[in-house]
C-alpha cells in the first residue's frame, strides 16, 4: 500500500468511527430529552425545581466544553473523546436506575459536564478531519447526530408504547452502545496526526507562507461574528425544540396529536439539509450556503408567525429545519479555519470556545421566547428568533476561506475518494 492509499485509508476509518460518535451521542441526548416527564415522575421533582435541574445541563456543558478546550493542549482530543463519551452513557444509566433526587442531580452534573467535553471534542476532530480531506465534511458528521436523535427519540416513543420503566429502556442502549463506542474510538484520529505526502508538505508550506502574519487578538476579533451565528442558530433550535408543539396546539388551533408532528418534521428536515450539506457547499461555497440557510430559517419563523391554521404553521417548522441545519456544521467548520494559522491548539481552542455557544443559545434562546410571548404576544415572540436569524447574513463573509469550493486559487481536493 502507497503512502498516499495508506492515508486515505486512515481518513476514511477516522472519518466513520466519528460519525458513529455523532450518531451515538445523538441516541443518547434525544433518550434523555424525551423522556424528561418520566424522570421528573420518578424522582419526584417538584415543577419549580425541575428548570433549575434541567438548566444545570447546558450551564455545566459549558464548562465541561471550556475544560476539553484547556485539556487538549495536554492530551488528545481522539483520547479525550474516547474518555468522556463513556461517562455520557454511564450518567444516562444512573438517571434511569437512581432512586433519591440527589442521585438524579449528581447524575445530571456529570451528564452535562461529559456533554460538554464530548461536543468539543467531536467537532475538534471534526474540523481536523475536514482541513486533511480538504474538502466540506462537517454536515455529514452533524447529519449522523440528527440521525441519532430521530433514533433516540423513536426509542423512547417504543419504551412509552411499551410500559418500560427508565432504567430498562435505557440499560439495553447502554449495553449496545458502549462497547460499540469503545471499539471504534480506537479508530478516531484527526488530520494532524495523518502522516501527509511530500506534495501536500510542500503545498502546506507555500500555502502558510503566503499568509499575512498574525496579528495579536485578531483570532478573538474573528471568531466573533461566529459565535453570534452559533448562539443565533441554537435559540433557534432551542425555539422549536420547546415551543413548536405549544404554539402550534393553543395558538393556531392544532389538535393534540397534529401538536407532535413540528418538532418531528423539524428533525427529518435538519437530517435532509445536513445528508446533502456538504455537496451544496462543494458547490456553491461556504458564504452562500450560509446566506441560503439563514434566509430559508428566516422565511420558516415568518410563515410561523403569520400562519393562519395548524397545517401553515407545521409546513414553517418544516422549512425552519432545512435552513438552521447548515449553520451549525458550517460555524464550526469556519472556527477552524478562522485559528488554522494561530498554532498549535489554536484550532482546538477556538472550537471548544465556540461550542460554549451552543448551550447559551440554547438557554437563552427558549426562556426569552416564552417570556415574550407570555408578556405580549406568542406570535410576535417568534419574530425575535426570524430577525436574529437575519443577523447572520451580515456574518457570513466570516465564512469565506474554507476549503469547499476549487478552483480559482483554492487548493484543488485529492483524486483519490476519501468517502
Amino acid at each position: 500500500m502507497t503512502d498516499a492509499a495508506g492515508t486515505d485509508a486512515r481518513l476514511r476509518r477516522g472519518r466513520r468511527a466519528l460519525a458513529f460518535s455523532f450518531l451515538a451521542q445523538g441516541i443518547t441526548f434525544a433518550l434523555l430529552v424525551t423522556r424528561v416527564p418520566a424522570v421528573q415522575s420518578r424522582y419526584g421533582v417538584p415543577d419549580t425545581v425541575l428548570p433549575a435541574l434541567l438548566a444545570a445541563v447546558p450551564l455545566l456543558a459549558g464548562v465541561g466544553s471550556l475544560t476539553a478546550g484547556t485539556l487538549v493542549t495536554r492530551v488528545p482530543a481522539r483520547t479525550l473523546l474516547r474518555c468522556s463519551q463513556p461517562l455520557v452513557l454511564l450518567a444516562l444509566l444512573v438517571v434511569g436506575a437512581g432512586h433519591h433526587t440527589w442521585h438524579l442531580a449528581v447524575a445530571l452534573g456529570a451528564f452535562g459536564l461529559a456533554v460538554g467535553a464530548v461536543d468539543a471534542s467531536m467537532n475538534m476532530l471534526g474540523v481536523s478531519l475536514q482541513q486533511a480531506h480538504g474538502r466540506s465534511i462537517m454536515l455529514g458528521f452533524h447529519a449522523a447526530y440528527s440521525l441519532g436523535g430521530i433514533v433516540g427519540a423513536t426509542l423512547a416513543w417504543a419504551a412509552v408504547r411499551a410500559g418500560l420503566p427508565l432504567g430498562a429502556s435505557y440499560a439495553p442502549v447502554v449495553l449496545v452502545l458502549l462497547p460499540a463506542l469503545l471499539l471504534t474510538g480506537r479508530r478516531c484520529t484527526d488530520g494532524a496526526t495523518v502522516p501527509h505526502t511530500p506534495h501536500e508538505t510542500r503545498q502546506a508550506a507555500t500555502t502558510a507562507a503566503r499568509r499575512p502574519p498574525a496579528t495579536p487578538g485578531a483570532g478573538g476579533r474573528a471568531l466573533m461574528p461566529l459565535c453570534v451565528v452559533m448562539a443565533v442558530a441554537y435559540m433557534g433550535d432551542a425555539t422549536v425544540s420547546n415551543w413548536s408543539a405549544t404554539y402550534l396546539r393553543d395558538v393556531l388551533g392544532g389538535s393534540e396529536a397534529l401538536a407532535t408532528l413540528p418538532y418531528n418534521a423539524y428533525a427529518a428536515t435538519t437530517l435532509i439539509g445536513r445528508a446533502v450539506g456538504d455537496r451544496t457547499v462543494r458547490r456553491f461555497g461556504a458564504p452562500a450556503v450560509v446566506r441560503g440557510g439563514a434566509l430559508l430559517a428566516a422565511g420558516g419563523f415568518a410563515v410561523v408567525a403569520a400562519a393562519p391554521g395548524p397545517l401553515t404553521g407545521l409546513a414553517g417548522f418544516t422549512v425552519l429545519g432545512l435552513g438552521l441545519s447548515v449553520l451549525v456544521p458550517q460555524t464550526f467548520a469556519a472556527a477552524g479555519r478562522v485559528a488554522a494559522d494561530r498554532g498549535p491548539g489554536a484550532t482546538d481552542a477556538a472550537v471548544a470556545r465556540l461550542n460554549v455557544f451552543t448551550y447559551l443559545g440554547y438557554l437563552v434562546g427558549a426562556p426569552l421566547v416564552g417570556a415574550l410571548g407570555a408578556a405580549w404576544s406568542h406570535r410576535g415572540a417568534m419574530a425575535v428568533p426570524l430577525v436574529l436569524v437575519l443577523l447572520t447574513l451580515a456574518h457570513a463573509r466570516s465564512f469565506t476561506g474554507q476549503p469547499d469550493r476549487y478552483g480559482g486559487g483554492h487548493e484543488r481536493p485529492r483524486t483519490v475518494d476519501v468517502g
